[in-house]
């Protein structure tokens, strides 16, 4: 997993509550199980029109917002179902934040796990940064995991609260599977060990 550190980038405004993971990623592209090409299904609803040509009103098709690597979004992002395509498609269109005041649970988990960092913020601080992100390509946040910090295109800085052990994983580029090659040692040593007292099993 891609690591987490510091990124300073476009930030695209998504003033929309609820926004369920249907509409961050469509059911018709959830036949695929691998985690690349789903960022042209990202918002797809939102993006296109029926005939597949580009919604120039909405906010990832305009060009200051084109290569958008954060998403400044309503409140309760991620609710619905748990699809996990919600994450990779964000990430695959090159979304590696998302700042809003609520996230759905299982969302949020499958973002950590995916290299996304998702931040909860105040409303107060989510107007402050909402109005940063729609001064378009030329307002640029920095996003500083280390320090905890937002800080804005006027010098404005924000702190924001994450779990320690999530942090860690970002900071490490660490998912489940990093994690358990951490302590590769250890489980060759007790799998040694059972070989040598259970040579039946």
């Amino acid at each position: 997993m891609q690591k987490f550190d510091k990124l300073t980038g476009v930030a695209a405004p998504l003033p929309i509550v609820n926004v369920d993971t249907d509409m961050i990623i469509p059911k018709d592209y959830l036949k695929t199980i691998k985690r690349t090409g789903l960022g042209t299904g990202l918002f797809a609803e939102l993006r296109y029109n029926e005939d597949g040509s580009e919604n120039e009103d909405f906010v990832l098709n305009k060009p200051a917002y084109r290569k958008a690597e954060i998403l400044v979004a309503g409140d309760n992002f991620g609710c619905g179902s748990s699809r996990e395509h919600a994450p990779w498609a964000l990430l695959d269109f090159g979304i590696r934040c998302v700042i809003s005041t609520s996230f759905a649970d299982i969302f949020y988990n499958n973002c950590f796990k995916n290299g996304i960092l998702p931040i909860r913020v105040t409303p107060e601080q989510l107007a402050l940064l909402m109005d940063d992100a729609e001064r378009g390509s030329n307002a640029r946040l920095t996003v500083d995991l280390a320090n905890q910090t937002i800080s804005g295109p006027d010098g404005g800085e924000i702190t924001f609260e994450i779990d320690p052990f999530r942090k860690h994983c970002l900071l490490n580029g660490l998912d489940d599977i990093g994690l358990t090659l951490e302590r590769a040692d250890r489980i060759e040593d007790f799998e040694a060990k059972m070989a040598e007292d259970r040579p039946w099993a």
